[in-house]
């Protein structure tokens, strides 16, 4: 009777420690949450990006990173208050809290060319930007336009038609000179191998200012 107490005991602890083992295993990645302020702090200080936005992605993420399995690496902001001339794509190093910036594409009937997002939508066929909270897919593909996409999934009721519409993080040339999608997320060609490597799974807000 003893022995079988002892096994039990010993049962129990060899899963527990399988359980904490495998709990830790997945947040490995993860930075702490008061690294994650300071990275905010250093952010906020030292770029050009949208305060309210980067508040608001921040806590969101530091809130939703392990339930909706979100990048322990990168979250990005397309901050559409900017121009689409200016790099307004701002991919955000967690580790760090180095940014890199990019050029991305509004939605056709959401502003016009070169111009800021003055109109967002999630309806189908709207022609315009989704706004809210996104993760990026992991799997590349290539459009029939021979565009090269990641997937992009809505977070939020409001934008969970994403999947519908086919709004996605694409390349496209007319990036360059301010053109504009069909409402998708869309980057200069060169740009796609920085840009995908680091968003693969990560959080993307798209803040319009409204």
């Amino acid at each position: 009777m003893f022995v079988k107490k002892i096994i039990l005991v010993l049962s129990i602890m060899l899963l527990t420690t399988v359980s904490s083992s495998a709990k830790s295993s997945y947040r490995s990645g993860y930075v702490s949450v008061s690294h994650l302020h300071k990275v905010f702090k250093r952010v906020k200080r030292s770029s050009n990006v949208s305060q309210h936005a980067l508040s608001k992605a921040f806590n969101y993420y530091e809130k939703n990173r392990y339930k909706k399995h979100l990048s322990p690496h990168y979250i990005a902001i397309a901050d559409y208050t900017k121009r689409a001339t200016t790099k307004r794509l701002y991919i955000i190093n967690l580790h760090s809290g180095r940014v890199y910036r990019h050029l991305v594409a509004h939605g056709k009937n959401s502003g016009a060319m070169g111009g800021r997002v003055w109109s967002a939508s999630n309806r189908m066929n709207s022609f315009k930007t989704p706004t809210g909270f996104f993760k990026v897919g992991r799997r590349e593909g290539l459009t029939s336009k021979r565009y090269k996409y990641l997937g992009i999934e809505g977070l939020e009721w409001k934008n969970r038609n994403a999947k519908k519409r086919e709004i996605l993080l694409h390349t496209a040339k007319y990036v360059r000179w301010g053109g504009r999608s069909g409402g998708c997320f869309a980057i200069v060609p060169q740009d796609r191998k920085r840009v995908f490597s680091r968003l693969k799974t990560a959080l993307l807000y798209s803040y319009t200012g409204r």
